[in-house]
């Protein structure tokens, strides 16, 4: 969606990921997907250099097409968890820091607003720490 706001710029110019990183202006040494971390983030995160994971793509080098990549080599039978955890993020230039959220808690240390990816009236986490078997926690579920 394009659409014109009141004050004339397009509504997809005002999203977080289109928008050209404020911060990183002022230092050329950051990554374009780099944000500038407050101190207390900035250590123990992992390498600031790309790297190469498990699945032999390299992560941090903005280049998001791997011969090597799950994405590549896709069927109905892969399965999207191959494709989550830390190995698929890097700790310093992922697109997702330009969040205005991400930014605010990593820049600014302001935390996130609670609710906001919460079900009010769902606890989908109900069964996650009960020590009994799955198909048992799964009909608790259905009901």
């Amino acid at each position: 969606m394009n659409s014109k706001s009141t004050d004339g710029s397009s509504e997809q110019s005002r999203n977080s990921f289109d928008r050209e990183p404020l911060v990183n202006k002022d230092d050329p040494a950051l990554d374009p997907y780099e944000i500038n971390f407050l101190p207390q983030f900035q250590h123990g995160r992992g390498p600031r250099s790309p790297f190469v994971n498990s699945s032999g793509v390299v992560i941090g080098d903005h280049q998001y097409d791997s011969p090597q990549s799950p994405l590549n080599r896709w069927t109905t039978d892969t399965d999207p968890a191959v494709m989550s955890g830390d190995e698929w993020v890097h700790p310093f230039k992922d697109i997702g820091f330009l969040r205005d959220e991400n930014r605010d808690y990593f820049e600014k240390g302001i935390p996130p607003q609670p609710g906001i990816f919460m079900h009010p009236d769902k606890d989908a986490a109900y069964a996650a720490g009960l020590d009994r078997p799955e198909k048992e926690q799964g009909s608790e579920l259905e009901s």
